[in-house]
């Protein structure tokens, strides 16, 4: 079996005996070893794999040792290359340093010693990656919170989360997938005394079940294939600041009796390890499932259920804020967009399942297809414009629509009534113009103020020919 400390090793040397010297003692040292007599060959194996380091001899006819460390540093960042010369001076080490040189050997030397640089640089580079990964998780989440709403719902979630923020209790955020949990996760981490410590996220449900373990725990090295070296799990990322469990309702059963002892007294124990270690880690947890449901069901622990729910947050979706579409299509649009009463309406009026989540990708797209900066019902999704679900939508053109005050049936989405009728107008109307401009779409769409995409659509929906 393959050693976790076992290194991907290229030797390029132009001296054959001092080369297969080197790749046999590196071999029978349970290393991965390949060679090359030159550096246009190193390049050429360097085509086909990647090395964790390079042993490279400075003085070879053709490409020198100096100028393949050059081309390699472009083209295979991760590989370390440690330089071998028989002519060591201070000016030559300063110059194989400066273009990226992990390490620097002058001939002859222990080949147990150049095994061991190896290994040095190796894991010095293994460690920069691992903390420039850490750097990015805890960064990445530290973006300045800003929740939009001002419904009633709403209000009364900005309330729980002033209350709940400065306690370091476990929090439980359930609702709809799309409303919002993972930020109002950073907005209770915020308002909380570890403000300034790390904020760290794990998605259950986006990890295969025997990963979510080695993430949430860690690992020591040679526990499993491909775990290498030993291995801090998010929990001990996370000490002394917030952990986030994402779709918790997702957790493997097995997981389960473990994570309830880390919020119980702070224990873990890394996978594949019998030493406890302790963290302190504020965990706050979200779910779209209902997790009573879960537990009676037999998929959650119950003991598990009352640890997390010592505080609970229940987010409204959409399209139970009132009031709210409008201004979160403010918020997202920003100062120099506009959007046409129209679309306004019909966006207020569609009931959007994916909750905020939709609406910010209607938005966008929108965005994308409008004209002058000004979003018209026409950029809007189809499902949006006629939903196909039953629920309320914006189906009249603006050549016929009229405003309706708030509380109206219309504004309520009760569109039902005298539909045909209206239809039946509609398709009057439209078909007046068309004839009063002899057939043009282009002109018939100016005066009806619509696009002439949506003109088509009413054409084709109405059964239009130029017959009717």
């Amino acid at each position: 079996m393959t050693s976790p400390n076992a290194m991907n090793l290229l030797v390029v040397e132009d001296d054959p005996d001092f080369r297969e010297t080197c790749a046999r003692w590196m071999t029978r040292k349970g290393h991965r070893v390949e060679t090359a007599a030159n550096g246009h060959e190193a390049l050429e194996v360097c085509d086909r794999k990647v090395f964790d380091v390079a042993i490279v001899d400075m003085n070879m006819p053709g490409l020198s040792g100096l100028e393949l460390l050059e081309r390699m540093k472009s083209t295979q960042l991760e590989t370390e290359v440690i330089i071998l010369t028989g002519q060591g001076t201070i000016e030559s080490a300063v110059n194989a340093m400066k273009l990226g040189a992990s390490d620097y050997l002058t001939k002859p030397f222990p080949l147990d010693e150049l095994e061991q640089r190896c290994m040095m640089s190796w894991e010095r580079a293994r460690l920069n990656k691992e903390n420039r990964q850490l750097r990015a998780i805890i960064e990445r989440s530290q973006p300045t919170v800003r929740i939009i709403g001002d419904s009633f719902r709403m209000r009364e979630v900005f309330r729980l989360i002033e209350r709940v923020a400065p306690t370091d209790k476990p929090v439980l955020i359930q609702g709809e997938s799309g409303t919002g949990k993972e930020l109002v996760a950073r907005a209770l981490q915020q308002k909380s005394h570890r403000a300034n410590r790390p904020f760290v996220t794990i998605n259950c449900a986006a990890l295969p079940e025997q990963l979510v373990e080695s993430e949430l725990f860690g690992h020591r090295k040679g526990t499993f294939t491909g775990a290498n070296e030993d291995r801090a799990g998010l929990f001990e990322v996370a000490d002394n600041g917030t952990l986030f469990i994402d779709e918790i309702g997702e957790l493997p059963g097995a997981l389960q009796p473990k994570l309830l002892r880390a919020l119980e007294d702070g224990s873990i124990r890394r996978v594949g390890s019998h030493r406890e270690r302790k963290v302190d880690v504020r965990v706050i947890a979200a779910t779209n499932r209902t997790l009573v449901d879960e537990v009676a069901a037999g998929r959650f622990r119950e003991d598990l259920y009352y640890r997390i729910n010592v505080m609970s947050l229940e987010l409204p979706p959409l399209r139970k804020r009132e009031g709210d579409v409008s201004l979160l299509i403010r918020s997202m649009l920003g100062k120099d967009w506009s959007i046409t009463d129209e679309a306004q309406l019909a966006m207020q009026l569609y009931h959007w399942p994916g909750n905020v989540r939709q609406l910010k990708n209607a938005m966008e797209r929108a965005q994308i297809l409008a004209n002058d900066h000004e979003i018209t019902i026409d950029d809007l999704p189809a499902e949006v414009i006629e939903p196909s679900d039953g629920s309320s939508g914006h189906r009249a053109s603006s050549a016929t629509s009229t405003s309706q005050p708030a509380g109206s049936p219309a504004a309520n989405g009760d569109l039902t009534s005298d539909s045909s009728r209206l239809d039946d107008l509609e398709k009057t109307h439209i078909v007046s113009i068309l004839r009063q401009q002899n057939g043009n779409k282009a002109r018939t769409a100016r005066i009806l103020g619509i696009h002439r995409r949506k003109l088509y659509r009413l054409i084709e929906r109405y059964g239009i020919t130029e017959e009717t």
